[in-house]
């Protein structure tokens, strides 16, 4: 960090920046202990800072500078860069889940959990954004995982494991700009540059709290001059951040109302009256004076009760309502008397379970200075200890030519960057065009767009992807991804159109294509369909429809049939029906229907949407003529009637009732579904070749038939 003597190790040089005082300490870590080579500190001349925040850059600036000047006589070297800790005076946190679900099951490698953290932070920024209800830029400065999960289960690393989802509980900080650039151009205005930034919370718990520990539910508070820091601990992870902007200033104000006094004289009072009996003081009068323990107790109680009442109550929101199992408590601001026993009973847990941290804490850590070790080193000393941990700071980086900082913990990757300047994932990833939506004999049917082209993205020149490592000063470009093409289709293209409706007309087999209907109007198969409509494409054709393709005028005293039956030219034609027609002179010829089957044919023509409705379900000509033929032929003899044995779908069947069979029939003897669609046409195979509905059977035919899928 420094050019430093060498003393064993990594040397760091780490400052508590806090609302009183300024604390630097500069010291090695060799092994599992960490040697503190030297430590000063200094009070701010003003308030230059108020609740943990700087108020005067230029008075901090030369406070830090002062503190610099004395560490570096006594270690005999310059120092360069600095650790330096944030306080929680605003701090925001914002706690979430996020899961990624896998196409299949398979081996999860690193770069999942990095996608799926990198997810993480993204719902945490984007959640946040919407909480916001000011114009303050705010970062993140910080991210950890609570929990991972695999497959719904919580796990500790899903990494090399086999699964079809993994997932997280995460935890992401925030930070004002405001606040981060007033530390940054402090240290500056004293000749330095920023090693690593951290939370002074995670300073605390580095020292305080040691990892081992972290499986209980456990609190720590920081109680500095500003503010109380808090955080809390479960299951080996911290699982909340939070902070009271109450901590040793407000029973210093109370002091200085009472005894008449500047803000320095109430503060010797304060600590005075922690180490002895009585303290002597002058007013602001010139009138001396000497107040002792009780009465600065009495003076302050309220503001006490108010301090830890306020604790409490922020560790219980914290941690779900309830009461944590121990608080650790550590800063100046700890040492007030009767403070611990107020937090406890303010949770509702036994007295002893809330100390003051301080000595005992401090095992491994060993000063080469004389010091007396408390509560007020955990916080400076957690800070050098975090550089080890985490060595990260800001970096400034160019964005498509805007510079911006990020909080650097050496991941970091272009969709970082991507993110800090508020560019969003919809503009790296390629993009699907416009849905389009219809319904198709009223059936909904959706068709996605095309997918469109990824971002192009260069890192100082070169092309590279949103998961390159970016560093101090790197230029980067995007250049945003499309959108593809929007879904679009014809009516040519959809299945139901492509099919045909093949009738038989006079002794000739014709092919019709089928009709189309659009929001009511008929169109052509060139038709683009639009977001909306309404398409009909019914299995069947009208007469006129149908003599119009075959380019047929018939005179107008024509007789039209359908399946020899009189028709119109609005009568329905479906597949394999038989349309014929005579001229009046020769249906004038025709033999008379008798009375009886004229009432039969008006009978019929009652229940004509019945039969209409059959023979679509079977597409079975003979269920029309059968009954007409009848009463034409009422004075004919009945033919003989016959049984045959064929083979359908494997199964042998017995056709009976009939003087002769055709291939419709047998949908009467097996278990075949017409109504309900399952592909686009029904196979009708005849002893391994393609055969019509009307076609005749004989003994020991084969029969297949199966739906389509194509």
């Amino acid at each position: 960090m420094s050019q430093m003597k060498k003393f064993g190790g990594e040397t760091v040089f780490g400052l508590d920046i806090g609302t009183r005082s300024i604390v630097g300490t500069v010291g090695y870590k060799k092994g599992e202990i960490f040697h503190v080579v030297a430590q000063r500190i200094k009070e701010h001349e003003t308030r230059a800072m108020l609740d943990g925040q700087i108020h005067d850059i230029i008075k901090v600036g030369e406070t830090i500078s002062e503190v610099k000047r004395k560490l570096e006589e006594v270690t005999g070297t310059s120092l360069h860069k600095v650790c330096i800790a944030a306080a929680g005076r605003v701090l925001r946190t914002v706690n979430i889940h996020v899961d990624m679900t896998f196409q299949e099951a398979r081996t999860v490698t690193i770069e999942d959990i990095y996608a799926l953290k990198s997810e993480g932070i993204q719902k945490a920024y984007d959640e946040f954004l919407r909480e916001k209800k000011d114009k303050t830029v705010f970062y993140c400065v910080g991210n950890s995982v609570i929990r991972y999960y695999m497959n719904g289960y919580p796990i500790l690393n899903p990494e090399e494991h086999k699964a079809e989802s993994i997932g997280a509980d995460m935890i992401a900080t925030f930070l004002p700009d405001d606040v981060i650039d007033g530390l940054y151009k402090a240290v500056e205005q004293a000749g330095m540059e920023v090693a690593s930034l951290t939370l002074e919370p995670i300073a605390a718990i580095q020292v305080a709290i040691p990892e081992k520990f972290r499986m209980l539910n456990l609190a720590l508070i920081d109680v500095g001059a500003g503010t109380s820091d808090i955080c809390i601990t479960e299951d080996g992870s911290v699982v909340a951040y939070g902070m009271i902007p109450l901590a040793g200033d407000c029973l210093t104000e109370v002091i200085a109302k009472e005894c008449l006094v500047d803000f320095e004289t109430a503060e010797r009072i304060k600590r005075g009256i922690s180490e002895q009996d009585a303290v002597k003081y002058a007013d602001i009068l010139g009138l001396s004076h000497t107040i002792t323990r009780e009465e600065v107790l009495k003076i302050t109680q309220d503001q006490v009760e108010n301090l830890a009442e306020a604790a409490a109550g922020r560790i219980l929101e914290l941690n779900g309502n309830k009461p944590v199992s121990a608080v650790f408590i550590v800063g100046g601001g700890g040492k007030i008397p009767g403070y611990t026993d107020l937090v406890a009973d303010g949770l509702g847990i036994s007295r002893e379970r809330v100390a003051l941290r301080g000595e005992e804490v401090l095992g491994q850590v060993e000063f080469e200075e004389d010091v007396q070790k408390d509560s007020t080193l955990v916080t400076p000393v957690g800070i050098c200890l975090n550089y080890y941990e985490q060595s990260n700071n800001f970096i400034f980086v160019t964005f498509n030519h805007e510079r911006i900082k990020l909080y650097d913990n050496d991941k970091l990757v272009v969709v970082d960057a991507a993110l800090q300047a508020d560019y969003s994932n919809e503009r790296l990833f390629p993009r699907r065009g416009e849905e389009l939506k219809f319904t198709v004999n009223k059936k909904p049917r959706s068709l996605k767009g095309q997918l469109g082209e990824a971002a192009v993205i260069r890192v100082n020149g070169k092309e590279s992807n949103i998961y390159a490592q970016i560093h101090e000063n790197d230029m980067i470009t995007v250049k945003e991804s499309t959108a593809g093409e929007a879904a679009g289709v014809t009516i040519a293209d959809l299945p139901e159109f492509r099919d045909i409706i093949s009738v038989q007309v006079q002794d000739k087999r014709v092919d019709v294509p089928k009709f189309a209907k659009v929001n009511g109007n008929y169109q052509s198969g060139y038709y683009s369909v639009q977001n909306g409509d309404d398409i009909e494409i019914p299995e069947f054709c009208t007469v006129g429809q149908l003599l119009e393709y075959i380019d047929i005028l018939l005179p107008e005293n024509t007789r039209l049939y359908v399946n020899h039956k009189p028709a119109e030219r609005d009568s329905r034609v479906y597949g394999n029906y038989l349309l014929s027609w005579k001229d009046q002179k020769e249906a004038a010829g025709e033999k008379q229907i008798p009375e009886e089957a004229e009432e039969m044919e008006e009978a019929e023509e009652l229940e004509e949407t019945e039969e209409d409705d059959q023979l679509q379900k079977h597409s079975d000509p003979s269920r029309h003529t059968e009954t007409q033929d009848a009463a034409l032929q009422k004075q004919e003899k009945a033919p003989e009637k016959t049984e045959i044995h064929v083979l359908a779908n494997g199964k042998q069947i017995l056709m009976t009732g009939k003087s002769s069979y055709v291939f419709v029939d047998v949908f009467d003897y097996i278990d075949f579904d017409l109504k309900n669609l399952q592909g686009v046409s029904v196979a009708t195979i005849l002893n391994n070749r393609e055969a019509q509905y009307m076609e005749e059977l004989h003994e020991g035919d084969i029969l297949e038939i199966y739906w389509r899928k194509e």
